[in-house]
């Protein structure tokens, strides 16, 4: 390897590092051919300090409550993101990047909780290094819950919707 390809190539792994930190991404592995027999291999990766565990908050509970419409989406004991990885209807992000619920700012969103959607049918969209990637659903199904707010970043294999 010469000594400008060298220079580059940590020229890359530098800027791969800055999107990094500024995208608050745990995780980045990107793979560069060059040639037949040239290629590059790049996992940069970064431990995330935990956050302070919160405070429980106690709340009195109301005196009487009233029975959920019908249809109405009962509130579920909160899951962490790895459960929901797991559930049969998950729909998980193949890439790190960000996501994006509508096409462009201002139009309605591909889909919403309660829509039936078809096999292939655009969900959402995740951009990654100013790629916007049109996630597909991966079977025909009604949207359960969305799991992502527009515009946050992603990792890979996160949770971004059920769809049974």
């Amino acid at each position: 390897m010469t000594k400008k390809s060298h220079d580059a190539d940590v020229a890359f792994i530098q800027a791969l590092a800055e999107l990094l930190r500024s995208n608050e991404l745990t995780e980045l592995e990107v793979h560069r051919d060059y040639g037949e027999d040239d290629s590059l291999n790049v996992r940069v990766a970064r431990q995330m300090q935990a956050a302070p565990a919160a405070a429980p908050v106690h709340v009195a509970a109301p005196a009487a409550s009233a029975a959920p419409a019908p249809g109405a989406e009962v509130a579920q004991q909160a899951a962490s993101p790895e459960d929901l990885a797991q559930h049969p209807g998950a729909v998980t992000s193949p890439m790190v990047g960000t996501v994006y619920l509508q096409a462009e700012p201002g139009t309605p969103a591909f889909v919403k909780i309660g829509d039936t959607v078809e096999e292939g049918e655009t969900l959402l969209i995740i951009e990654a290094m100013k790629t916007m990637n049109h996630i597909p659903a991966p079977r025909a199904g009604t949207v359960k819950r969305i799991l992502v707010e527009d515009g946050t970043p992603v990792e890979f294999g996160a949770p971004l919707m059920i769809v049974e």
